[in-house]
This record gives C-alpha cells, sequence and structure tokens, in this order.
C-alpha cells in the first residue's frame, strides 16, 4: 500500500470509534466539535491546500445570500469552475494539490451544489406557506436558512470528509439534532457492514501483487497473447472492485458508528436523499432503522445485476442519487442515451481531466444503447427459459464492459488507454456496435429514449431470476 493509502486508511479506522463517543455530545458540542475535527484533519492532510476549500465554501455562501433564487445554477458554475482552476494551478505558478486536497473538493463540490438546491427549496416553498396558509408537503426540507458557521460545519463534518459518502447537508441537520442517539443502532450495523472488509482487503492486496496496473504499459505486456490481455483487464477491475469494497464499506461504518443517516424504516430513505416520505417516531411502538441514507455501495448487486445502467445504480450510489437529481433532469436532450451521455460526461468531468475518465465514463451511453436495442429485438420475442439464457449473457457483457471501461479508469492517459484497448481490437466497442446494428436490424432501436426511461423504474434482476 502507498503512504497516501496509509493515511487514508487510518483516518477511516480512527473515525469508527470516535463516532460512537459523538452519541455522548449535544447537538451544539456536536455540531462545533465535528467542525474542529474535520478541518484538524483537512489542515494535517491538505495543509495549504485548505484554502482551496475554504475559498469555495466563502464562494458558496456569498452566492447563497446574494441570489437564492439562482443559486443552484450559480453555484453548480462557480464550483465546477473552481473545480478546473483547482486542476490547473500550477500554470499559475502555484503548488499542484494533493490527493487529499483533491478528495476533499471533490466531496464538497458534491454538497455546494446541494446546498444550494436545498436553499431554494426551502425559499420557495416558505413562499408557497405564506402565500396558500397551507404547511409545506415537502419532504425533509430545511426550517431555516443555513448560517455561514452551518455551512462551514457541514463542509468540514468529520465524518466521510475525504472518502464519502456525499450526504445533503438536510441529512446533518437532522444528524446534530436526533433527540437520544445513544438509543439508535451502532454496533451491531457497524459489525455487519465491516464483517467483509478484511476479506475484501487481503483480496486487494494479493490480486494487485499478481496484476500490478504498471505492467498493462510495458511492451513485454503487449507481445503476450490476446487471451491474456483480454483477461487481464478482468483482473484489474477486480482489484479497483475490492479497493473501493474495502474503503466505502469502512467509511459507511464510520458514518454508522456516529449515527449519521439513521432513519426509520418507514421514512423509505434513498441513499444520498434521505427520507423520501413524511414520517414521525412513535414513542409507543419499537421503531426499526436503517442506515440506507449513507449507504455507498451495494457489493452483491454491483457484481450480479444483469445491466450496465444498473451496475451504475449500485456503484457510489450516493454520488449517483446527486448525478440523477442534479445533473441528468437538466440534460439539454430527451434521449435517454443522450441524457446518460450527458451525465457521464459531467461525471467524468468532475472526476478530472484525464482523457481516460472521459473514454471510460463516454463508453457508457453506447453500452446502455446496445442493451437497449438487444432487449427489444430479441429478449422481448423469447420464452422465460430463453430470457434466462439472454440475461446470463447479458450479464456476462456487463462484466467485461465494466472491466474494459476501467481500464481506461486506472490508466487516465489517453494513449495509455487507447493502446490498451486497441490490444484487444476494440473489443467491447465493436460488441456494442454490433448489437446496436443487429437490433436496428430487427427492428429493436424505435422508441429507445421511451424505454430508457420507463426502464430507470424498473428494479433490476440477477441472472435466473424472473421478470415480468
Amino acid at each position: 500500500m502507498s503512504p497516501d493509502e496509509l493515511v487514508y486508511l487510518g483516518v477511516l479506522a480512527a473515525s469508527i470509534p470516535v463516532g460512537f463517543l459523538f452519541r455522548y455530545l449535544s447537538p451544539p458540542v456536536k455540531q462545533g466539535a465535528a467542525l474542529l475535527l474535520g478541518l484538524s484533519i483537512t489542515i494535517a492532510t491538505c495543509q495549504v491546500h485548505t484554502l482551496h476549500s475554504l475559498v469555495t465554501v466563502i464562494g458558496t455562501w456569498i452566492i447563497i445570500k446574494s441570489s437564492w433564487r439562482h443559486a443552484p445554477a450559480l453555484i453548480l458554475s462557480w464550483t465546477f469552475l473552481y473545480l478546473l482552476f483547482f486542476r490547473l494551478v500550477t500554470w499559475f505558478g502555484l503548488p499542484a494539490p494533493t490527493p487529499f486536497s483533491n478528495a476533499v473538493q471533490l466531496l464538497l463540490t458534491l454538497k455546494m451544489v446541494s446546498l444550494a438546491n436545498e436553499v431554494r427549496s426551502f425559499h420557495v416553498e416558505k413562499k408557497t406557506e405564506v402565500s396558500s396558509f397551507a404547511k409545506s408537503p415537502v419532504i425533509g426540507g430545511l426550517l431555516q436558512e443555513p448560517s455561514l458557521y452551518d455551512i462551514l460545519s457541514y463542509s468540514y463534518c468529520y465524518v466521510g470528509i475525504m472518502t464519502g459518502p456525499f450526504f445533503r447537508f438536510q441529512t446533518f441537520v437532522d444528524w446534530l439534532g436526533q433527540p437520544s442517539p445513544q438509543a439508535l443502532p451502532g454496533l451491531v450495523p457497524c459489525l455487519q457492514r465491516l464483517k467483509l472488509v478484511p476479506v475484501y482487503g487481503a483480496l486487494f492486496l494479493a490480486a494487485n501483487s499478481v496484476f500490478p496496473l504498471a505492467y498493462v504499459r510495458t511492451e513485454e505486456f503487449l507481445d503476450q497473447n490476446f487471451f491474456f490481455r483480454w483477461f487481464y483487464m478482468i483482473a484489474v477491475f477486480f482489484v479497483f472492485r475490492m479497493r473501493f469494497y474495502a474503503a466505502w464499506c469502512g467509511a459507511e461504518a464510520g458514518c454508522i458508528s456516529a449515527g449519521l443517516g439513521c432513519y426509520p424504516e418507514k421514512a423509505l430513505s434513498k441513499p444520498g436523499g434521505g427520507p423520501t416520505v413524511n414520517y414521525s417516531l412513535d414513542p409507543t411502538a419499537e421503531e426499526k432503522f436503517d442506515f440506507r441514507t449513507i449507504q455507498n455501495i451495494d457489493c452483491y448487486n454491483t457484481d450480479f445485476c444483469v445491466k450496465v445502467r444498473h451496475g451504475m445504480r449500485y456503484w457510489n450510489m450516493t454520488v449517483q442519487w446527486w448525478l440523477h437529481h442534479y445533473i441528468y433532469p437538466n440534460s439539454p436532450f430527451k434521449s435517454y442515451t443522450l441524457r446518460a451521455g450527458w451525465t457521464m460526461f459531467i461525471s467524468a468531468y468532475w472526476h478530472g481531466l484525464h482523457a481516460g475518465y472521459y473514454l471510460s465514463f463516454l463508453t457508457i451511453p453506447l453500452c446502455i444503447a446496445a442493451e437497449s436495442a438487444m432487449e427489444a429485438s430479441v429478449r422481448s420475442k423469447l420464452g422465460p427459459r430463453g430470457q434466462n439464457i439472454f440475461d446470463w449473457v447479458q450479464w456476462f457483457l456487463k462484466m467485461r464492459a465494466y472491466d474494459y471501461m476501467c481500464m481506461g479508469f486506472v490508466l487516465l492517459k489517453a494513449s495509455d488507454t487507447i493502446n490498451y484497448w486497441l490490444s484487444t481490437y476494440f473489443s467491447m466497442h465493436i460488441i456494442a456496435v454490433c448489437c446496436i446494428i443487429v437490433g436496428r436490424a430487427l427492428k429493436g432501436g424505435k422508441g429507445e429514449g421511451r424505454r430508457g426511461d420507463k426502464e430507470e423504474k424498473i428494479d433490476n434482476v440477477k441472472p435466473g431470476e424472473k421478470t415480468d
């Protein structure tokens, strides 16, 4: 493991026992302590680069105070333009940011855009209540506009400061105001989330030592036969998954220990967004709670869901919620595939400026179009047994598509990514294009946009499960 990875591991490990201590603090003390600890971690790891995050927060606060009505669009522009400056600071003679400051800046960008939308919703609903004399039906809305201290506390809250998951400002406020945090579930769900982390960590270390990424960039690798080169991407994506499975499960455990994102099951919470229905606690009944709000990874469904589009749903789930609510609806396109492409482009930009991100993320819409074409032209005409076989084949191709796209994500450079894809003869691109051609030849491509939007509302299935 690299020194940076050891620091991440140390922060994650320390946050878990610290979280249990935070359950004993009153709301004002909890808010101040979370800010102080988070800011200390940021300064210790980012040093002078902490100023980038501070400038972002102050700029967001100024925009909200100046024009809450236009804050969502203005703050999205502000934070994304600052990300560009942040990544090009060396052009201006400034020191290059550290990986830690990059992680803080990425999560802060999500938080500030979400905050702007929450503040705007608060003011809009407040005006509606005044004009209609009716209480707002908004679920989990703010009760007041946050102060600068509130925004700083949310921005630098120690929970997930560098690793995530993303959570809304309202989730942060609910955490501070929990009436009996010590009575909420903690140890059992925390251990449940941690139980496979040693397995993921061991698999990551073992596989990474056998299949190092650097080997892909050598001439010796290109001299290997096609099947070896094609198999190598499967091993690389396995290493990639194990690394993030371990990290994100650990990050979720840090949230669970502190009680962040704990809501009654009847609130029907969504990862990232929180409760989706209004609820009230019944003091006479035994409530069941969950931590769905801060769930960032569903390891089983990531591996065994059938479709590429569903694979995204279970990976980095809180960020997917953010993209789905703040980027996807504002896409300039109507077609599902093009809207997905726009969302993936924004996601690539958020991750960084490396060409590999764009090559990988912008391959996803091609795979989605191939799925839609084949499902309409082939799967819909098969019987139950045929559909079962189709699903297994589609699952296999989905996994290979993610293996293939992962290479761009980890190699980063356009030349390295294209050289690797060329060594596999652009196999997944060719398969996707062939599926689209076959689908359209069988008249399966018509109405893709409407099918795509409809399928977004249907839960995915694993291979072998029946569908309606």
